[in-house]
């Protein structure tokens, strides 16, 4: 299955960060459907006020993915970080946030209904 960037819908679409998600993008074992989701991310953007209220106040959903431009730094609820750069492939488990130390784009493949409860929820907190 092959999807244009373009053609996936913008569930987050504010100044300095656009994030696409593509619905029934698949599916892994134990996780159901999954989303491919395209992210922009503007240099500096740190989503960790938007995951507030979350468990442990990070993301709790998986993510696989690809960095097709620029860097980000990955923090853990455990207090490790690691910097992911253009053309790394990633796997970041349930528990982190993300900021970006210059734009970047990512490719993520995430379980649909857990990212979803993410995305919705940082909405909310945009609106707040």
């Amino acid at each position: 299955m092959r999807i244009s960037k373009v053609d996936i819908p913008a569930r987050i679409d504010a100044p300095g960060a656009v994030a696409r998600q593509a619905p029934d993008f698949g599916s892994a074992s134990g996780f159901g459907s999954l989303g491919a989701e395209h992210i922009s991310l503007g240099a500096g953007t740190d989503i960790a006020p938007l995951l507030v209220g979350l468990d442990d106040d990070h993301c709790q959903a998986p993510h696989w993915g690809y960095m097709q431009a620029g860097s980000v730094v990955v923090s853990y609820t455990d207090g490790s970080e690691e910097t992911c750069s253009v053309d790394d492939l990633f796997y970041w488990p349930p528990g982190h946030s993300v900021r970006a130390v210059e734009d970047a784009e990512v490719i993520l493949f995430s379980p649909q209904a857990e990212h979803g409860a993410v995305l919705d929820h940082m909405i909310a907190r945009m609106g707040a």
